[in-house]
């Protein structure tokens, strides 16, 4: 079910989910969060689809502010009145006829496991998402800020991602990813998460599970391929060197389009870990015959269910992010 709401306001909103609720005969009291998405029109549709998939193990109220750039009028009386009040909420309900804001609810089959609410500001409500925001939380879940292409410098002080207890950002699909880690990194806080990161979980896993075999024998050196300017893979080498204390080789491999190999020195041989393709991986350890075991490529339903099952703190991640990348980036 889709539901239009051209010219709206949030107190329209909240009435519109609150009777859907009840001619449904459920409630809102089922959802474990609100995630806040920050996108554009043009990356919309699939980060709802991925928020969808994401909801199906956990519940929650989908909100996507798109900001209507395209029909933004500053001159307008209507905005310049807005931005002069302390609370721009108050002329969402009670304000002139135009109110600047259109919406879109959606349930049932076409929201996932909750409700998506898609919000369009114009004019000087863009500057107000916090305000908009506000009145439409699921109350006393957590709330959870996801921007999947361009964030904020610093998503702690953006308006929505001060609202959130956790922020998600995904520099990978940036327009600049090395210079979308590095604003990020400066502005970093305990509750920053990155989803290149979190595509990196299973090799992470599967290569301290591998060193925590018998016998335990020092590394002397790391050597890591995949495909050049791939971010996850520059995350891997600082983990690796941040842990393992040897300098950290990279290989560049053609076409690839994710980490294809890790190759540990040791004084009884090398153990590698490997992915041929898109599908397999193949574990080799000294003295021992190759296992194959199925490790796909992680997509981005994967990374932010992950992330929203872990809502604290990465400590981890604060590690590479603020130590391990300045030892592989001089």
């Amino acid at each position: 079910m889709i539901i239009d709401m051209p010219n709206t306001r949030t107190r329209e909103i909240a009435h519109k989910i609150d009777e859907l609720h009840e001619e449904r005969g459920e409630s809102a009291t089922g959802r474990v969060l609100t995630l806040l998405i920050a996108t554009e029109d043009a990356d919309l549709e699939h980060a709802l689809e991925v928020a969808n998939a994401a909801s199906r193990e956990h519940p929650c109220r989908v909100i996507a502010i798109v900001p209507d750039t395209a029909h933004r009028d500053d001159t307008t009386d209507d905005v310049k009145a807005m931005e002069k009040t302390d609370n721009p909420a108050i002329d969402l309900t009670d304000g002139p006829a135009e109110s600047n804001l259109d919406a879109q609810v959606r349930f049932g089959a076409d929201a996932g496991a909750g409700e998506i609410i898609i919000l369009r500001p114009r004019g000087g409500l863009i500057n107000h998402p916090d305000t908009l925001v506000i009145p439409l939380l699921v109350p006393d879940v957590p709330v959870v800020a996801w921007w999947p292409t361009n964030p904020p410098s610093n998503p702690s002080k953006d308006l929505m991602g001060a609202m959130a207890r956790s922020r998600i950002t995904d520099a990978l699909h940036s327009n600049n990813p090395e210079a979308t880690i590095e604003r990020l990194r400066r502005n970093w806080t305990p509750e920053d998460i990155d989803l290149s990161w979190t595509r990196l979980t299973v090799w992470r896993a599967m290569l301290a599970s591998m060193l925590d075999q018998p016998p335990h024998l020092p590394i002397t050196a790391a050597k890591v391929t995949g495909p050049s300017e791939f971010l996850p893979m520059d995350l891997l080498c600082a983990w690796l060197r941040l842990k393992l204390g040897v300098p950290v080789d990279v290989e560049y491999v053609n076409d690839a389009k994710a980490v294809t190999g890790v190759y540990l020195t040791r004084a009884d041989g090398v153990v590698s870990l490997e992915r041929p393709d898109e599908e397999q991986a193949l574990i080799s350890m000294p003295g021992q015959a190759p296992q194959t075991i199925s490790v796909p490529v992680r997509t981005i339903e994967d990374c932010l269910t992950e992330e929203l099952r872990r809502i604290d703190p990465d400590e981890i991640y604060a590690e590479v992010i603020n130590e391990g990348w300045d030892l592989i980036h001089h």
